[in-house]
């Protein structure tokens, strides 16, 4: 048996070998990538969120296994994370504090090696970014159980800030704590959405236990790092961060419970074959108005696949619509789809134009 294993690793030790030496030449191609923009003038944007997209659906593509393809695009993020702070790490900021949902949605999207910035609340990730502070920022906006965020969607409306990119995050809440049983726990920290999401859980497996809720999970997970009998519910970042134990895993009460978060920046994305578009618009007050603004999607055969209503804060009972539909503007179908729109929409904002998440 040694000797068949002595085998086995001294081909790993040669694959590595050869790995090390690849990921150093891809390095420097990345770098000529940067020379090359310089020269030209074209180096005000080294991430460019299109192609990054396209290279991680090349690598799902073309993987045959036995690793999964979630596996190899986590891979493949760092490698690209790591080439580009060669150059400039990137800046993210990020609805704080470290250890939260939006940390590893950021991390999951730019990788390990970007420089990231927690803010305190959804309204500084976009100030940050607007005054340049930051490279992008990554904000949530929906979740599968509780619907939209609206304080993104409203900052949305007002801010020079396209969205360049989207991230879907599998959300796993864990029962985390120093107790080792349940029946020593006095006491529950979390986020009020995080509570409201494990609200059947606890009713089964705390009766009674109170439940206290504070501004952000990772703050929960401080809290019971330090109180005796104290638990919290947060996810895997907060009990890393931590080094809180999680005693109970994936206590949330729906199964395939989602978060998605967009990526703003101060630029476009290009074309992949693979987009979104997301749009606000606002229907003049007569009757059939909103039947209207969504005629010419239908005509030009273009899916819809969100739509969200939200106050305009301009005048009492008017609203605006948010609009994700399938495509690029730059597609032919969707370009015909949004002149039709300018002429019939009271107001319309294209919010950019981006690669769908590449899982």
């Amino acid at each position: 048996m040694l000797q068949e294993l002595g085998v086995v690793r001294e081909q790993i030790d040669a694959i590595d070998a050869q790995m090390l030496a690849l990921l150093n030449q891809r390095a420097k191609c990345a770098q000529h990538v940067g020379e090359i923009k310089a020269r030209y003038g074209d180096a005000g944007y080294i991430y460019r969120p299109e192609r990054e997209a396209q290279v991680l659906r090349r690598i799902q593509s073309l993987n045959e296994g036995p690793l999964p393809n979630e596996s190899v695009t986590f891979f493949f993020r760092e490698v690209m994370s790591a080439c580009l702070s060669l150059e400039t790490p990137l800046g993210i900021a990020f609805l704080g504090p470290l250890g939260t949902f939006s940390e590893s949605a950021a991390v999951k999207h730019f990788g390990h090696a970007a420089r990231l910035a927690p803010q305190g609340t959804i309204d500084d990730v976009f100030r940050e970014v607007e005054a340049g502070h930051a490279h992008y920022g990554v904000a949530p906006v929906e979740n599968s159980t509780e619907g939209a965020v609206g304080r993104t969607l409203d900052l949305l409306l007002g801010s020079s800030l396209k969205i360049c990119g989207e991230v879907v995050l599998r959300i796993h809440q864990h029962l985390m704590t120093r107790e080792t049983e349940l029946g020593k726990i006095t006491k529950v920290y979390s986020h009020a959405q995080s509570l409201a999401q494990c609200h059947e859980w606890l009713n089964r497996s705390l009766p009674g236990v109170p439940r206290i809720s504070v501004g952000s999970n990772a703050e929960a997970a401080r809290l019971a790092s330090i109180e005796p009998g104290a638990a919290a519910i947060a996810g895997e970042a907060a009990s890393e961060r931590y080094d809180l134990p999680r005693l109970v895993e994936s206590i949330e009460d729906e199964p395939n419970n989602t978060t998605r978060f967009l990526v703003l920046g101060r630029h476009d994305a290009g074309r992949t074959g693979a987009d979104k578009t997301s749009l606000i618009l606002s229907a003049a007050n007569r009757p059939g108005a909103v039947h209207e603004l969504l005629a010419p999607l239908a005509k030009a055969g273009v899916s819809m696949n969100r739509l969200e209503s939200r106050p305009a804060r301009a005048a009492l009972w008017e609203y605006v619509f948010y609009v994700d539909i399938e495509g690029h503007r730059d597609d032919p179908a969707v370009k015909a789809a949004l002149d039709d729109l300018a002429g019939r929409a009271a107001y319309l904002k294209v919010l950019g134009s981006y690669p769908q998440a590449v899982y």
